[in-house]
């Protein structure tokens, strides 16, 4: 896993300009610790920073299709899982190899398809290739968009990196928010193109941006399709079980020591028991994998349950990891450590966003650096939800029957932080809503003839996986490779979610329960406890004393100008008056992304252009 960087400009001769990629490429030093590189062309600047997974020695970046005056240079983020068949393939065609990297099957793969290759990739990839020949950048990421990558234009060309950082390093891009950026930071909408800072934007997943002389140019070679479902029931968990089969085991190659991140609950055992058995079988009987997961000192006593969380997961983890067979680790945090604010600028800094979910994301980010020490890769169970519908708006008829997206029910105006009612009234965020929701149920694919509730559900579904689902992976991409460890999601395989998005809603609630096919399909590898638990979220902090410094943290958080001409102080003073061990889960999030702003204008300095 990396972090690519780079500009193209017909304007002037990039050559003279190295200082520039040179930064930019030093902002991507903690998602590639291991090694880092430039080239420059002309009229193209290309950084890479790398994290070394397979073939340590080679794969070196940005890398090039010849020695001397390369016709392609790639700088590529991700792994591609068919990497050995591509490879095959393309030698069968007459290309050469001199590594074993995936790197360079994607740079053959260019030579051989140009555009085009982006068909024939299965994995998680953010890619961009000067083409010498054309004079022409390409920016590709994958299906999922589980890798990110984003551009903005400079000084009348194109600059792009695996985060904004990166391209305010460009001296012709500054950091600047105005009410768009506001709405899309506020909103809880999760848009894919547009983000919180002016002028920045992503590729899409699933997408391609091609910049030339002629100008830019970006379409979609992959989304989401509606298609008839003709497998019964057996046969449907029968085709479930073997595409998160296929995806586990093809996602399990690493020169580097690799884990598995095991919660308890569903999606993450089932992953883990199909890796570990792939493991045993491809390196014997007495392999173990590592697995880990994340508690706090106090959660035992202390746990109480809300919306999102039904039980204590350390017990169901335990018990996962001794039926599976795996060496196991719970990473025990003291929650008063959350509190520190070194620890959640480092967070706020990784995203690049003042929106997040507090305690949640500081407890992710410290997991990801205990795991380092022991671990370069690591699965994990993302996905699944989305792809099953193990949300609770799959099957709460409150939420079926609101007509705005199911999770604002949840993380609407008030936990995302209430701002100041007279920027909340110019903003128009009702207005802004209702139109991006109207625009998102537009293109949702649907199959003549459907039921309302099969209409319905595909409309939830295709909402949570090009959405919810989006904020997730940024939030895991961004706190894993702080921390330089890669994360990846096998229930993101495109196959897997293709097939699942047009399986009828009678098939993935069978039994009654959320995420039936998926429980059907780990029979036998997940103990019954697991299997038939209740969907459980990614755990939270209970802890009085952390209630109180949260406070704490939000009072000084408000004395910043900047934070009170922002948000609606009034509102929040009555969850800082609120008792501490009386603190709700929703109002704590408040308190949460007011500190994160504070955080977040202090790390970024961005002009507010309101």
């Amino acid at each position: 896993m990396c972090g690519i960087t780079g500009w193209v400009s017909f304007h002037q001769d990039v050559r003279d300009t190295a200082p520039v990629i040179e930064a930019m490429t030093a902002t991507m030093a903690r998602r590639g610790p291991d090694a880092g590189g430039v080239w420059l062309g002309a009229h193209a600047a290309l950084g890479h920073r790398r994290l070394s997974v397979i073939d340590l020695d080679g794969g070196a970046q940005p890398m090039t299709d010849r020695p001397d005056r390369p016709q392609v240079v790639l700088s590529y983020s991700g792994e591609v899982y068919n990497h050995h068949r591509l490879r095959a393939e393309l030698r069968s065609r007459g290309h050469r190899f001199t590594t074993r990297s995936d790197t360079e099957v994607v740079l053959r793969g260019y030579l051989e398809w140009g555009g085009s290759l982006v068909d024939h990739l299965e994995g998680m990839f953010a890619l961009a290739i000067w083409d010498e020949r054309a004079e022409r950048l390409l920016l590709a990421r994958d299906r999922l968009g589980v890798k990110p990558l984003f551009w903005a234009e400079a000084d009348g060309g194109l600059a792009f990196g695996s985060e904004p950082k990166a391209l305010f390093a460009h001296p012709g891009i500054s950091p600047r928010v105005d009410a768009d950026g506001l709405r899309e930071a506020y909103g809880l909408l999760f848009n894919t193109g547009p983000t919180v800072w002016a002028g920045v934007r992503e590729v899409q997943p699933g997408g391609l941006l091609t910049f030339d002389r002629s100008g830019r140019v970006e379409r979609r070679y992959w989304q989401l399709e509606a298609r008839p479902h003709t497998d019964d029931r057996d046969a449907t968990v029968e085709q479930v079980r073997s595409l998160v089969d296929r995806a586990a085991r093809a996602q399990l190659e690493a020169d580097v020591p690799l884990c598995s991140l095991l919660s308890g609950g569903l999606d993450s055992t089932v992953l883990t028991a199909l890796t570990a058995d792939e493991l045993r079988r491809t390196e014997g009987p007495g392999a173990r994998l590592r697995s880990y997961a994340v508690d706090y000192s106090d959660q035992a006593e202390q746990f109480t349950g809300d919306v999102l969380r039904t039980g204590h997961d350390t017990p169901f983890a335990t018990e996962a990891g001794e039926f599976i067979g795996t060496d196991h680790s719970t990473v025990v945090l003291d929650p008063r450590a959350l509190l520190d604010l070194d620890h959640r600028r480092a967070v706020v800094a990784a995203r690049d966003s003042p929106i997040g979910v507090g305690d949640m994301d500081t407890s992710l980010y410290l997991l990801f650096g205990e795991i380092r020490e022991h671990s370069t890769v690591a699965l994990s169970g993302e996905a699944a939800d989305e792809v099953f519908g193990g949300y609770p708006w799959f099957h709460a008829p409150e939420a079926l029957a609101a007509r705005t997206f199911p999770w604002l029910l949840v993380t609407g105006d008030e936990a995302a932080m209430p701002l100041d009612p007279g920027l909340a009234a110019a903003l128009r965020m009702g207005e802004f809503r209702a139109d991006t929701y109207r625009d998102a149920l537009a293109a949702v694919p649907h199959l003549d003839g459907e039921s309302p509730v099969e209409h319905r559900q595909r409309e939830m579904q295709h909402l949570s996986l090009t959405r919810w689902l989006r904020q997730l992976l940024h939030r895991k991409d961004r706190l894993s490779m702080a921390q330089g460890l890669e994360v990846r999601v096998p229930y993101c395989d495109h196959r897997l979610v293709e097939y699942a998005f047009n399986t009828p809603w009678e098939l993935k609630s069978y039994d009654g329960r959320e995420k039936s096919l998926l429980r059907a399909a780990g029979r036998g590898i997940a103990p019954a406890s697991v299997l038939w638990r209740p969907k459980n979220h990614y755990p939270s902090t209970h802890h009085t004393d952390y209630n109180r410094g949260l406070q704490d943290l939000a009072r000084e958080a408000l004395d910043v100008p900047q934070v009170r001409d922002l948000a609606d102080g009034s509102v929040l003073k009555a969850t800082l008056d609120t008792p501490a061990d009386q603190l709700r889960w929703g109002h704590r999030l408040r308190l949460e992304r007011v500190v994160d702003l504070a955080l977040w204008l202090d790390v970024h300095r961005p002009a507010l252009a309101l």
